[in-house]
């Protein structure tokens, strides 16, 4: 169930935007209904959500025994319930039934920057439409880019460049080396892969996807090629740009200690060097799936699963990281990667192959 525009008008910080980015917001809302004496959330949570109630009332009950009541029609639940992380409190419907709307904190976070960059004349839309914000959207919900810093988001669309395309133009071809990472504005896009010498369409791409960021992440050439097969728009970023803005800081960074705690808690580790690297020296327990090959290794793989990933200095494991978010997956990457790591627990292979 879906939430409209002219509830989620009354609410802060959606009163705040304009029309058509709120009838965009509200697409993506979860709407959820809950029944007397059920848990919105716990505290101590780190949950990512900010939670609106919509109907009903809510009692806070605080680790220390106090309680207060939130309800529906009052003031106070114009804002997020209890939306600072973790968790202060525990919500539980002290009513008959509840209703709230649940958004991702991140997304809610980059709407309302957008929103704002987009109210100056360099950035506004068209025809100010939610159709014409829709790729923006998709975009801004994307597994890649769900995680880049808010911050972000000016100096990213004051560095895309906008290219028209006519249909049946290549845009990126196999085996040439990267150079741009693009998100598509209008149009329909091909992915084409030489398989068994002949070539495939692997997918089809429409607004807000992007794609031709795994060669900037790799240093490798591209690995497929993507042909317009409508006309079409495209916004692309420089690979330096690419990385400033994109490839680092989505990445959640560890330390060997906290990487440790992350595996003890059912976190796989992740190797993503070369296979000649990983047989000369690695950490125990750890499985290689080296960069150039990580989205054929990942795939079919538990995406509930966290995974620590590393490398030798860190700047592959970024990379890493950037894929397999974008693939849905949660990763930290070890900050200096082999480097950071007490000898005791890097295991060498001996020229005898055993460990």
């Amino acid at each position: 169930m879906s939430v409209d525009s002219k509830t989620l008008a009354r609410l802060y910080p959606m009163d705040t935007l304009a029309d058509a980015h709120l009838t965009m917001l509200a697409q993506h809302g979860e709407v959820r209904d809950y029944t007397r004496d059920e848990t919105l959330f716990r505290e101590g949570d780190n949950d990512g959500e900010s939670v609106f109630l919509l109907s009903g009332s809510v009692s806070c009950r605080y680790p220390d025994g106090r309680e207060r009541e939130l309800h529906a029609d009052s003031d106070r639940t114009r804002y997020a319930i209890g939306d600072f992380q973790p968790r202060r409190f525990t919500g539980v419907v002290s009513g008959v039934g509840a209703r709230a709307v649940v958004f991702d904190r991140n997304f809610l976070e980059k709407v309302v920057t957008w929103d704002q960059i987009s109210r100056s004349s360099q950035f506004t839309l068209p025809d100010g439409t939610a159709e014409s914000a829709r790729w923006v959207f998709k975009m801004l919900n994307s597994q890649a880019l769900l995680r880049l810093p808010a911050g972000n988001i000016e100096r990213m669309f004051e560095r895309f460049e906008l290219i028209t395309v006519l249909p049946d133009r290549l845009v990126i071809k196999e085996g040439d080396d990267g150079d741009y990472f693009y998100v598509i504005k209008s149009g329909d896009f091909q992915v084409i892969k030489q398989i068994d010498d002949r070539e495939q369409v692997v997918a089809t791409l429409s607004e807000g996807d992007s794609f031709g960021e795994d060669a900037l992440t790799s240093n490798e050439p591209r690995n497929a090629s993507v042909k317009a097969r409508t006309a079409g728009q495209l916004m692309r970023l420089g690979k330096s740009d690419f990385s400033e803005l994109l490839k680092h800081p989505v990445v959640d960074w560890v330390s060997a200690g906290q990487a440790s705690a992350l595996v003890t808690g059912g976190a796989a580790l992740l190797d993503v060097r070369m296979k000649e690297e990983h047989q000369q020296r690695h950490l125990a327990g750890s499985v290689n799936a080296p960069l150039f090959r990580l989205r054929e290794e990942m795939a079919g793989s538990n995406t509930e699963r966290p995974f620590v990933v590393y490398c030798e200095t860190g700047e592959r494991s970024a990379s890493a990281a950037f894929i397999l978010n974008k693939l849905g997956f949660r990763v930290f990457a070890l900050r200096g990667g082999l480097s950071s790591v007490s000898r005791q627990l890097i295991m060498r292979q001996q020229q005898s192959g055993q460990a």
